[in-house]
């Protein structure tokens, strides 16, 4: 039957479309998926289901994060890639096993959750000022491709891998996920995450510290106070005494910020003494 059929497309497909980028599987019958996450979830539980990587299926998933910096690299068609001369950053490659040939001369790679940080990072040069370095964005949740490629840089080089999130749940979730992976993909944990990485900012105490006006601040909403909660009850955030007194300032502060917040300082504050200062002297946990 029709029905029938129907159940068996997500398990066939990935015998005869197994060179296919995902998107196109979701293209070869729209009507059937409905959405590319639906395809997406399909790939990961065979993945899971299989016991190996999702790369090794070679069903390759669309990129939609962007690096920028002092780093070459050569993907696997031969493309040769320098991503300092792109004002805007390049896209993550979406085959990153296949990139060979690493080069850079950078100190450090910092992972920003924000596409907006990240395009505004480049446009007051701050690799020039701050650098050499790598600048890395997820566009908020990170895709695969962008874990993936952040391991492929600490595994290569490495250097310090530091990240700038929000003061507030949501960002202190992405910037876990980056640390310590996933629950969809926990699995697959080991080839995703860098454990050292280090919360670079904004933290809670900074906006203490800077005496950031209240009026910039945003008040925790419900969902936000309950993910909040859920955090603190992780072990990988319990045993950690710095991160444990940064959740427990926004807990009795109930109040959250995003990186812009920092320009009621001045306009320039992020990047001219921010992260300059928070670099040099260590202001990371």
């Amino acid at each position: 039957s029709s029905v029938s059929k129907s159940r068996k497309t997500p398990f066939n497909l990935c015998y005869f479309f197994v060179f296919l980028n995902s998107r196109d599987i979701f293209y070869e019958n729209v009507q059937l998926y409905g959405s590319q996450t639906t395809v997406d979830s399909i790939v990961t539980d065979i993945s899971c289901m299989l016991k190996v990587p999702r790369r090794s299926l070679h069903i390759l998933s669309t990129s939609k994060g962007c690096v920028a910096g002092n780093l070459l690299y050569i993907e696997q068609d031969g493309t040769k890639v320098d991503c300092s001369f792109n004002t805007s950053g390049v896209l993550v490659p979406s085959n990153v096993e296949g990139v060979t040939n690493l080069r850079t001369a950078a100190r450090f790679v910092l992972v920003i959750e924000k596409d907006a940080t990240f395009q505004r990072l480049l446009d007051d040069d701050f690799c020039g000022k701050c650098g050499p370095c790598i600048l890395i964005t997820g566009k908020g949740v990170p895709d695969l491709n962008t874990r993936l490629f952040v391991r492929k840089l600490w595994d290569t080089f490495q250097i310090p891998i530091f990240t700038l999130v929000d003061a507030d749940p949501h960002g202190i979730e992405i910037m876990c996920i980056y640390k310590y992976g996933s629950l969809s993909m926990s699995f697959e944990a080991h080839n995703l995450t860098v454990p050292s990485t280090a919360w670079l900012g904004l933290l809670p105490s900074d906006i203490e510290r800077l005496h950031v006006p209240a009026e910039a601040l945003i008040p925790l909403s419900t969902l936000d106070q309950r993910k909040l909660q859920s955090l603190q009850k992780r072990p990988y955030v319990s045993c950690q005494p710095l991160w444990k007194q940064e959740l427990e300032i926004m807990t009795s502060r109930k109040m959250k910020a995003e990186i812009q917040v920092l320009t009621s300082l001045s306009p320039t504050f992020l990047t001219s003494i921010y992260l300059p200062n928070k670099l040099e002297y260590g202001g990371w946990i």
